[in-house]
């Protein structure tokens, strides 16, 4: 054999070498590659589906050591994290990872929207609450009860003494048509008589003592304070002058100041809370009765007009209130304020789903007030949604690709 023969059959059996050398070890390799995933399934006794990349959760890969297409290490899948074919999709937690999350929850309830506008105002008089004294007939004061501008009287407080000549003569003709014995005429003439102003009780004892008197005591028809006091002694009177003006104190108003742009929250009926410094640790409630046309142009305010009771007349007008106007009886679907999650371009909520599992909603927020959100749309009463740690679920959720419940599922 030549050397050339010779080197030939050298650079072959080594080529021979080589490959069965390399077939070997691949099929080794082959044979150490797949029970990775195995020894990673079976050492942590849950079965891999399959590994991918929380920052690109579409992307699927069935090699642990894969790298995903931005460049990050896979992470495994597992098959009990994967919801049921016919469960509704969620993101899982379990049960420690909630607790150190501090999750809570709350349901979705039926309820009156509670009260979040607390405003200041300012005691007032009623000025519904007003009785004017006024001369029915013509004369003069003969005497004056000793009042005053300011003065708080009962109802049937004499005001002053009047001497009506007109009442007299008045009074002489019905006694002059009652001798006459005809009890039509009787009655007109007594007809006449509470007609010019008298009460029946005068009229009864002008009748009862055949004598008459043009002399009258003035009282008020109410309780309450004297607001005007014109009645001096001696002083002649016009028919229909007024001799004083009494306002009430039973109720009082409060006139409380409101944000023009709460405006669209006011309406007549509502409920109020007040509160005043000269009498700490009580409230006293009353109900919206006006809102009054204009706005105040200096601070863009609306007077809200609140009709307070006022037992032993405690409430004086000028008196400082703190108001609290509550929330409509209107039923809503409310749920804690803290459970909203507003990115922006929607409104979310994370629903609290069985076996751990959690999904972001879509949802339509009303009105906001003491700490509660009205639900418009988007959730079912009896619902329950995340209070607490919502924003990290959200934030896994949509990691994961799990996408929110639309608008349009819940009407």
């Amino acid at each position: 054999m030549t050397w050339q023969a010779k080197q030939a059959a050298l650079w072959g059996a080594g080529a021979l070498t080589v490959a069965l050398i390399a077939g070997g070890g691949g099929y080794w390799l082959g044979h150490r590659e797949a029970p990775a995933s195995e020894t990673a399934s079976t050492q942590s006794g849950r079965k891999v589906l399959y590994w991918y990349d929380p920052m690109v959760p579409a992307e699927h890969y069935d090699n642990p050591n894969s790298l995903s297409s931005m460049g990050m290490k896979t992470q495994p899948k597992y098959a009990d994290e994967a919801p049921a074919a016919n469960a509704e999709p969620g993101v899982s937690i379990d049960p420690a990872a909630r607790q150190n999350l501090g999750l809570r929850t709350a349901t979705a309830q039926i309820g009156s929207l509670p009260s979040a506008l607390t405003v200041t105002g300012t005691i007032d008089f009623n000025q519904r609450n007003v009785a004017v004294v006024q001369a029915r007939s013509g004369g003069f004061v003969t005497r004056v009860y000793g009042r005053a501008p300011g003065d708080v009287i009962g109802a049937g407080a004499p005001i002053a003494d009047l001497q009506l000549p007109e009442w007299g003569g008045a009074q002489g003709e019905f006694l002059a048509v009652k001798r006459l014995g005809k009890p039509e005429l009787t009655a007109a003439a007594r007809q006449r008589l509470r007609l010019m102003g008298m009460s029946d009780g005068l009229i009864a004892g002008v009748e009862r003592s055949g004598r008459t008197n043009g002399t009258v005591t003035i009282s008020s028809p109410i309780g309450g304070v004297i607001q005007t006091l014109d009645a001096r002694a001696g002083v002649t009177l016009a028919q229909g002058q007024t001799l004083a003006q009494v306002t009430g104190v039973g109720t009082v108003w409060l006139n409380a100041a409101v944000p023009e742009v709460q405006a669209g929250t006011l309406r007549i009926g509502q409920n109020a809370t007040a509160t005043l410094a000269a009498f700490p640790g009580e409230t006293f409630t009353g109900r919206v009765i006006a809102i009054l046309p204009t706005t105040q142009a200096e601070s863009r305010t609306l007077t809200v007009r609140i009709e307070l009771a006022n037992r032993g007349g405690r409430l004086r007008p000028g008196m400082f209130a703190s108001v609290a106007l509550g929330g409509d009886q209107r039923q809503a679907l409310l749920v804690p304020s803290e459970a909203v999650i507003r990115t922006g371009a929607r409104t979310l909520v994370m629903l609290a789903l069985d076996g751990g599992r959690y999904r972001p909603a879509e949802v339509r927020a009303g009105r906001e007030g003491g700490g509660k959100t009205e639900i418009l749309q988007g959730l079912s009463a009896g619902e329950n949604v995340v209070a607490s740690g919502e924003f990290l679920l959200d934030s896994e959720a949509s990691l994961t690709g799990i996408a929110a419940r639309p608008l349009e599922s819940r009407k």
